[in-house]
Parts: C-alpha cells; sequence; structure tokens
C-alpha cells in the first residue's frame, strides 16, 4: 500500500529529527508529511532541512495555529490529492512508537478500515504517565462509549492508520473538534458510516523532549462536543424508538378494527 504518515507540528523542533529518523527506519517504503503551523521555535525550517536531505519526507507550511483537527484535515486532503491508499496520524512526540505502526498497517491489509493504536485494550500500556492523566483517559473513553456506544475502548488515541476510501466515505468538511476531541470526531463518523475499526494495542509513551499541548481547554472542548453528539443521537434513537412504538400500536389498532367490523358483518 501507498501510505503516508501525516505528523501535524508546533514546536516540536527537538523531536522532528528524532522522530522521522525512527519512521524512516521501520516503515522505509512510507512518506512522511510534517504539517508545521508556522511554529516559533523553528520547526518548519527544520523540517524543510531534512525534506532537502530525503525525498520521502514532505512539508505542508500551514499560516498559524489552527488546532490539531484543522492540521490533519489539511494532511488528509494533501495526501487523498496525490493518491495515497493509507493516510496515518502520529504525533511528532515519541509518545507514539514508530515500532508499533507495523501492526496498524497489518490491521488494515486483515480487512479493516480503520486500525487505532489503543492503550486500553489487552497488551497496550502507558509508560511514565502520571495516575491522574490515565484516569482521565481512561474516563473520557467510558464517557464517549457511554453516550456514543461506539465500541472503540480508546477512541481518544490520536495514532491511527485511515484507508483513503474510508477518509473519503466520511465528511471531513463536518469536523468540529480543533483539539484532542477530533480524535472521537473522526471515530464517531466512521463507526457511523459502518466501517470496520479495529484495535490495536501500542505502547504509549510520555514525550522527553518540549512541552505538552494538552491543556484544560482542550479537555473541555472535548467532552462538551462528545455530550452534545451523545445527547443528539440519543435523542434520535428515542425519536426512532417512539415512530416504532406508535406504528405499531396503529397497526395494531388497524387490526383489531379489521376483526371486529368482520365480526360485526356477521349474521
Amino acid at each position: 500500500m501507498k501510505v503516508l504518515v501525516a505528523i501535524p507540528t508546533y514546536n516540536e523542533v527537538e523531536n522532528v529529527p528524532l522522530i522521522t529518523a525512527r519512521l524512516r527506519k521501520e516503515v522505509p517504503e512510507a512518506d512522511i508529511l510534517i504539517a508545521d503551523d508556522n511554529s516559533p521555535d523553528g520547526t518548519g525550517k527544520v523540517a524543510d532541512e531534512l525534506a532537502a536531505q530525503d525525498g520521502h519526507i514532505q512539508v505542508l507550511h500551514r499560516p498559524g495555529k489552527a488546532g490539531l483537527g484543522a492540521a490533519y484535515v489539511a494532511a488528509f486532503h494533501w495526501g487523498l490529492e496525490r493518491g495515497y491508499e493509507v493516510i496515518v496520524e502520529f504525533d511528532a512526540d515519541g509518545s507514539h512508537r514508530p515500532e508499533d505502526l507495523p501492526k496498524l498497517l497489518e490491521a488494515l491489509s486483515a480487512g479493516a478500515d480503520v486500525a487505532k493504536g489503543s492503550r486500553w485494550v489487552k497488551g497496550g500500556e502507558v509508560v511514565n504517565w502520571p495516575l491522574s492523566r490515565e484516569v482521565l483517559s481512561r474516563g473520557g473513553n467510558l464517557w464517549t462509549r457511554l453516550w456514543l456506544g461506539i465500541p472503540v475502548k480508546d477512541a481518544t488515541g490520536g495514532f491511527a492508520a485511515w484507508r483513503a476510501t474510508t477518509l473519503r466515505g466520511i465528511d471531513l468538511t463536518s469536523v468540529e473538534a480543533a483539539g484532542y476531541g477530533f480524535q472521537v470526531d473522526l471515530a464517531w463518523k466512521a463507526y457511523r458510516a459502518g466501517f470496520r475499526i479495529v484495535e490495536v494495542p501500542i505502547t504509549f509513551e510520555e514525550r522527553q523532549l518540549g512541552a505538552s499541548k494538552m491543556s484544560g481547554n482542550i479537555v473541555a472542548e472535548a467532552l462538551v462536543l462528545t455530550t452534545k453528539w451523545g445527547l443528539k443521537y440519543r435523542l434520535g434513537q428515542a425519536g426512532e424508538l417512539g415512530r416504532k412504538a406508535a406504528a405499531q400500536t396503529a397497526s395494531g389498532a388497524r387490526w383489531l378494527a379489521d376483526r371486529l367490523d368482520e365480526v360485526a358483518r356477521k349474521p
């Protein structure tokens, strides 16, 4: 398969050379797209230098910081326009191990439409995470499953391999989340469109260099959007059940009326 690994960056000047080198070693046939949001620390310049040295590395310069979701959507469109069959979401900070990527690609080869790297399935794990982060992640994923009914244990995870046909089959223009809620948004769209999502156990490592982009606002955005989607979904379910119940009641009433009419017509 023709594979593109999309790496959004903002102030990742220390990490970009390290992660691209590891990716090139583990999946040498894949291309890499660094989507940089005009990082003030010079990440874009370093990315250009890497691209000049390696034909498998490309750079997409964006005008400014617009959120993780917007960067990935831009990278998806870039890859789809160039005929890539698989596009991979991948963090620049080293939290996603390139050594796990072949397992996700194997899941696609075996028939999955989406392969999600999962911390919370059997075999998955996190390294160097405080308990507070684990509780937040597990709790957020439980909240997502309860509201949306999506059978994915790590819907918030950002390591995923997508078939191009899957991305074309969901409406990328309707993506609402700018931050990490983007991952739930995409998984939810894929699930509702009937695509097969397979979770692959991965090891998630806390970043060693640079500063995390996680913030209270990002968590709040994901929580609010998931709840909004869930309310709409559950209300839709309730409405559908009500319509079915009304239809069954009407059908039963018609049957009863027909039987009474038959009795009335008998001599």
